[in-house]
């Protein structure tokens, strides 16, 4: 395994090695039915015509035959394929993916497409290493999006060739022995961008304060500040004002996650809602409290943003969660099927 190269930062790159899991499988092709009837018409003309010249190019396609098997066979084994991916994921979120393949053989590999295994694929375009030096490694990069969150370690990719003569495509599936957590998808949906907006409405008061958003003039008092004197509006009534400025109070959310529902789609579609609404109230400088029926978390001052996240993506919808506890205060938002 070669160590990562300098500019790489481990701490926001997670590395994936995966491994052979599933023995290679191989499809014949268009072109090997083609070469499998041809096959069969020269066996049969050479075995009623007993013409030796029919014999030495039934050979010929027979020993092709063998080598195509055993070449592209070959052309998989000793190779190493490791992944590398950005540290925090959302489904459906296109991402930069490093896909570095090594070729532990004393002999090269020829025409290797790497392609996704599962519908939705995770790789929308296949990604060709027309050639593989010995001892050697290449690293390609390419868009990759995970259809769904959760924790991914099942057979996402498939590493194919046709090599040499395109009769039979070997085939071996690929599994990541590290766990690819992936976060909710972080989308609006049809009614996040309204709740948010409703919500910012809430959060923000006019009291007096030293914003920056004018308030209200008032009459000036014993021992304040002459900077915030109005001198023009004070010239004009006769006696000092002092101008006011708007405060915007920020206090703590409580986000509720029901999790007595369903597994399905419309228990994903609360749940997204749920992951919008918290990354972007993440930005607004509040305090966010997250409850479900077996979390409570309260960010920024116990957790960050992510660990919140981690928990929307990993979390499932029980039908005996229970209901939350008589004590416990009143959320503001309640996300429920």
């Amino acid at each position: 395994m070669s160590e990562p190269d300098g500019d790489e930062r481990p701490n926001w790159i997670r590395r994936l090695w995966p491994s052979w899991r599933v023995r290679i499988h191989y499809r014949v092709t268009r072109a090997g039915y083609l070469f499998g009837s041809a096959l069969v018409v020269v066996g049969a003309a050479a075995i009623a015509s007993a013409n030796n010249l029919l014999f030495l190019i039934l050979a010929a396609m027979l020993a092709s035959a063998m080598i195509s098997s055993v070449v592209s066979r070959l052309s998989l084994a000793g190779l190493e394929l490791e992944l590398i991916l950005p540290e925090h994921i959302a489904a459906r979120q296109p991402v930069r993916a490093r896909f570095r393949l090594r070729n532990l053989k004393w002999f090269p590999s020829f025409a290797l497409h790497l392609t996704s295994r599962e519908e939705p694929r995770v790789l929308h375009q296949a990604i060709v290493f027309s050639a593989l030096p010995a001892r050697a490694t290449v690293q390609v990069e390419a868009t990759a999006a995970f259809p769904q969150r959760g924790v991914h370690r099942e057979s996402l990719f498939v590493l194919g060739t046709r090599f040499p003569f395109g009769l039979v495509e070997r085939r071996a599936f690929l599994s990541i022995r590290s766990e690819v957590i992936v976060y909710p998808a972080l989308e609006p949906g049809p009614t996040g961008e309204l709740l948010l907006a409703d919500l910012r409405g809430d959060l923000e008061r006019e009291e007096r304060g030293m914003g920056s958003d004018f308030y209200r003039l008032r009459p000036y008092e014993l021992s304040e500040n002459a900077r915030y004197v109005d001198w023009r509006s004070s010239a004009r009534t006769g006696e000092l004002q002092v101008r006011e400025f708007a405060r915007e109070q920020r206090s703590t959310v409580s986000v509720y996650l029901d999790l007595r529902a369903e597994p399905g789609p419309l228990f994903e579609q609360v749940l997204e809602s749920c992951a919008f609404l918290v990354w972007s109230l993440s930005s607004e400088s509040v305090r966010i409290r997250f409850r479900t029926q077996r979390a409570d978390l309260l960010f920024p001052d116990q957790v960050d943003l992510y660990r919140i996240l981690r928990e929307l993506a990993l979390v499932e919808a029980d039908l005996d969660a229970g209901s939350p506890a008589a004590d416990e205060p009143e959320p503001h938002i309640v996300f429920s099927v």
